[in-house]
């Protein structure tokens, strides 16, 4: 049986934080923001809203778009590196939220590509068990609270959201294509947030110490960026038997817009294909491909039977390519 996304769903906080309101906190003009990342502006989460709360919104509106009630899900699944708790996983919570009882569920954590890594992990299970149908797979990140505003490099990139995708059975020659998931652990460094685990327990002193905030080498990721995007987008479609002319539509993780325009014009992907929307909503990490996917659906719509590419790069370092055959699907 073939699998494929049956609705989308996403859900972004109310509070919008521009770049003249963001700028003065970090150091910086409003201009270098938006010269160097091409985002304006992006949300930050209410001081109640946890990334459950986030994950829940966008979880019923992609149910409702797919017309599938929770009951019959088998897998509740969310892409998160920020986590409501330690433990248990952000997935038991959204399980109990929207009624999903039937339903094991999990958290994924590939950092920016979490969301990539759950659904192919999603995909997965539906075709190794004959009695599963639907999953639910989110993406979801809070990462104004951990963000560390001495350093405007990586600061000024991150907002919060959370999109979701309800997958199920689809027509003979739709739903997913292929995929391709790579982790390149000799580049752990590169993106991290060293405290709060077993090697490194928070204590006060380690708070005080930013040993809770999130770091990244920017231009280090900037090369494995523009190393690995071309690569996994040339080998997903490639093992598809299909080309970038093949391709309607490529929804990447929105790490940078600036970065993101000159890569995909690197790799031969004209500008007309691909969708960002992190000008609008910054870089909301393990959420922004299904926000965006969800953005495309309702502001434009995908045509049954289009070639899509959902691709992110995150911490790890991580990468995965998701290749689609659109088979129609609503969202709210």
């Amino acid at each position: 049986m073939q699998y494929g996304i049956l609705g989308t769903g996403s859900y972004l906080p109310d509070s919008v934080v521009t770049n003249e309101a963001l700028a003065p906190r970090v150091g910086v003009s409003p201009a270098w923001i938006s010269e160097r990342t091409g985002i304006e502006q992006r949300r930050f989460a209410a001081s109640g809203e946890a990334t459950s709360d986030l994950a829940l919104v966008a979880a019923r509106r992609a149910l409702d778009a797919a017309d599938v009630p929770a009951e019959l899900l088998d897998f509740v699944i969310v892409g998160t590196s920020t986590p409501d708790f330690p433990q248990p996983a952000t997935a038991v919570v959204v399980q109990a939220g929207i009624g999903a009882g039937r339903a094991a569920a999990f958290d994924v954590n590939s950092v920016c590509t979490s969301f990539v890594f759950a659904l192919d992990t999603a995909r997965g299970l539906l075709t190794a068990d004959p009695s599963a149908r639907y999953a639910l797979v989110i993406g979801a990140d809070v990462y104004s609270r951990q963000l560390d505003f001495s350093d405007p490099r990586s600061s000024v990139l991150f907002g919060d959201g959370a999109g979701a995708v309800v997958l199920g059975p689809v027509g003979d020659g739709f739903g997913v294509l292929g995929s391709r998931l790579l982790s390149d652990g000799r580049l752990q460094e590169l993106v991290k947030v060293a405290g709060g685990g077993s090697r490194h327990p928070l204590t006060p002193t380690s708070v005080l110490s930013g040993e809770a905030l999130f770091s990244m080498q920017g231009r280090a990721v900037r090369d494995y960026v523009e190393t690995v995007v071309p690569e996994l987008l040339g080998t997903v479609l490639k093992e598809a038997d299909l080309t970038i002319d093949d391709v309607d539509l490529v929804v990447p993780h929105q790490a940078n817009a600036v970065l993101l325009r000159r890569t995909f014009a690197d790799a031969g992907v004209p500008a007309g294909k691909l969708h960002l929307t992190c000008p609008r909503y910054g870089n909301t990490a393990a959420a922004s491909i299904p926000v965006t996917l969800d953005d495309v659906v309702r502001t434009r719509g995908i045509d049954h039977g289009a070639t899509v590419v959902l691709l992110g790069i995150g911490g790890g370092m991580s990468a995965g390519a998701s290749l689609h055959r659109w088979a129609g699907v609503q969202s709210r």
